[in-house]
């Protein structure tokens, strides 16, 4: 195989994962909608698992997921089924996507969320027990995982799991089923055992076209310009680390992609997200984004908030960029206006502008 710095990244991606067997968790999501249409370009045999859409308008609709691969509707909280689709289509990778993923939407459905992220990656898990087949396993789950201070230190892979809000620690729970299950069963020290690599993905405040989750800064913009009324904004100071869709779930291939060649020294987890001088605040978000619309107002609720909701994140990259060699590469300013654009196509043909997005991306 080339090095990856003589070969374009789309092209290794390409040799990693063309013709390759790939379970997808969450397909029918907002993110699995965009990992599966790339998976899908590379040339990849999908399987997704997951819910039915949510409504008409979501992306996977759009992109007409159920041509691009083979759609399983299930609750992966069900083991039985979701371990009879897994060992039925014998993967090469299974990339974990499925989540119960709004904060606010936790703090009214606790206990459920703890069941959707952290027993439902359990059950993957516990599936590949009896896959006898060498598989790479990527879970997904968060920058949020972290015992949130709200400093402006930058939280490393090594820091303290946490979680005020229930979707936060559900994840974090999440995180210790991953390293349980890593050091249990799927030990890196007896690979040629096991035969399975398993790494945990975080990543958060992903933007992009196709979201219409609810209480997420960009779909409530979106919404709240298409009927000109005023962007609301809830915590105009809170910082996030914001990054398009894109970057994390091409990271996710690329962080699979070195986990098929080496799957013991990558078998951990890694933190995606933009660089530090691109976390925003939501104020400065909601301007780029009424800028870049052409037309706009909002204003500031003066409610006070119902739940808790950490003003202050901040993510440290540096493990990413230096060993998996991964960097992003839009800042954010540019995935804004990627975003914004998007739902300004909304009257055309969305497959084939998310498409032309995927391309000019990985290119």
């Amino acid at each position: 195989m080339e090095t990856l710095e003589l070969m374009t990244f789309q092209n290794y991606l390409k040799e990693t994962y063309q013709g390759k067997k790939v379970f997808l968790t969450g397909h029918t999501g907002f993110k699995g909608a965009w990992l599966l249409s790339l998976l899908n370009l590379l040339g990849a045999e999908v399987k997704g698992y997951a819910l039915s859409p949510l409504h008409e308008e979501c992306l996977y609709n759009h992109v007409e997921g159920n041509s691009i691969c083979t759609s399983i509707i299930g609750d992966i909280r069900d083991k039985s089924s979701l371990e009879k689709q897994i060992l039925n289509f014998q993967p090469d990778f299974i990339f974990h996507l499925a989540a119960q993923p709004l904060v606010r939407l936790s703090y009214e459905i606790p206990s459920e969320t703890f069941e959707v992220n952290a027993i439902g990656t359990a059950h993957v898990l516990d599936a590949i027990r009896n896959l006898k087949k060498p598989c790479v396993v990527v879970c997904i789950t968060t920058d949020k995982v972290y015992e949130n201070n709200e400093w402006h230190y930058p939280y490393r892979e090594s820091d303290r799991l946490g979680g005020y809000d229930p979707y936060s620690a559900s994840k974090a729970a999440a995180e210790m089923v991953i390293c349980s299950y890593r050091s249990s069963f799927f030990n890196p020290k007896n690979y040629n055992e096991h035969l399975k690599s398993i790494a945990s993905a975080r990543a958060g405040n992903v933007i992009g076209g196709g979201d219409w989750a609810k209480d997420r800064i960009i779909p409530d913009s979106i919404k709240a310009l298409q009927l000109n009324e005023p962007i609301i904004i809830r915590n105009p100071n809170a910082v996030r680390p914001w990054q398009h869709v894109l970057e994390p779930i091409s990271g996710y291939l690329l962080l699979g992609a070195k986990m098929n060649e080496n799957p013991i020294l990558f078998a951990d987890a890694w933190n995606f997200g933009p660089y530090l001088e691109d976390n925003l605040t939501v104020e400065e978000v909601v301007e780029i984004t009424i800028k870049t619309w052409g037309s706009g107002s909002y204003k500031i609720s003066k409610l006070q908030e119902q739940y808790h909701e950490a003003k202050l994140l901040k993510l440290d990259i540096s493990k990413t960029v230096n060993e998996l060699k991964w960097k992003p590469r839009y800042d954010a300013v540019i995935a804004i206006k990627k975003t914004i654009n998007w739902y300004k196509e909304s009257q055309t043909n969305l497959k084939h502008f998310t498409i032309e997005q995927i391309k000019e991306f990985i290119n």
